[in-house]
């Protein structure tokens, strides 16, 4: 394994095999959000995701724009949110995401992560590794504020589907 491969994502298709066990704590919420609008910053997205143009040697910023819902988990609802994405000259993306989760009953929770997404071999899969912050000024929603959380998964970058799991560690 290289310094930038990562294990496989905790997923419903991985947790039954492929040797990795789920994340280690309390789900918190899992989400399945699209890429709905890129905003490109000179070099090509689609050129530069499928790796069929590498990023410039200062990287390739691009504005992912992600909506979908929030199937499980403590938190349900839906996810609005932007990842400002640098994908790096060595292939690997840093994740920069600002966003918020509506919950069923309209609450909201703010939601910002960092990391990074890591190409899988050939394929149009990255995997994701994000450490997430929450946050809520709502009295029922205040243990947000002071749970750590960390999440992992996957993009299919040709179809922009996301899917991620976030745990309390």
């Amino acid at each position: 394994m290289s310094s930038i491969d990562v294990p496989p994502a905790a997923s419903e298709q991985f947790e039954a095999g492929h040797g990795e066990q789920p994340m280690p704590g309390e789900l918190i919420y899992e989400y399945t959000p699209r890429v709905t609008r890129i905003i490109e910053y000179g070099a090509s997205a689609e050129a530069v995701l499928m790796r069929t143009s590498p990023p410039p040697k200062e990287g390739a910023r691009l504005d992912l724009y992600l909506e979908g819902p929030v199937t499980a988990g403590r938190l349900q609802g839906t996810i609005t949110g932007i990842d400002y994405l640098n994908m790096r000259a060595d292939g690997r993306a840093e994740l920069h995401i600002h966003g918020r989760i509506t919950l069923e009953d309209g609450k909201k929770v703010a939601l910002e992560a960092g990391g990074v997404a890591v190409p899988e071999g050939d394929s149009s899969i990255f995997q994701l590794r994000e450490h997430v912050n929450l946050t809520s000024n709502d009295p029922a929603l205040a243990w947000v504020n002071a749970t750590e959380v960390w999440a992992r998964g996957t993009v299919d970058v040709s179809t922009g589907q996301v899917h991620l799991r976030a745990y309390a560690v």
